[in-house]
């Protein structure tokens, strides 16, 4: 294998694994901010809050590596010059 096929492989990777991860983490983060606020509906509005807050983190870190794996498929630094 050459290094671009190892670099296309590599931002495959990158994004495949960071998609999963952020899936997971925005699922189970709903899941349990549906099950806060049918224990305590006086507090829907502050979890609501900070539920959103950290959707856009995950979001962020997800995007991040998206942009790390965009620079190497565009702009390799690993390939011949």
């Amino acid at each position: 294998m050459t290094n671009v096929a190892l670099v296309a492989l590599a931002c495959g990777l990158i994004i495949g694994l960071g998609a999963i991860g952020a899936c997971i983490g925005i699922g189970i983060m709903g899941g349990k901010y549906i099950e806060a606020a049918a224990r305590q509906p006086e507090l829907m509005n502050t979890l609501q809050t900070k539920m959103f807050l950290l959707a856009g983190l995950i979001d962020a870190a997800f995007l991040i590596g998206v942009g790390i794996a965009m620079m190497f498929a565009f702009a390799n630094p690993f390939a011949a010059a």
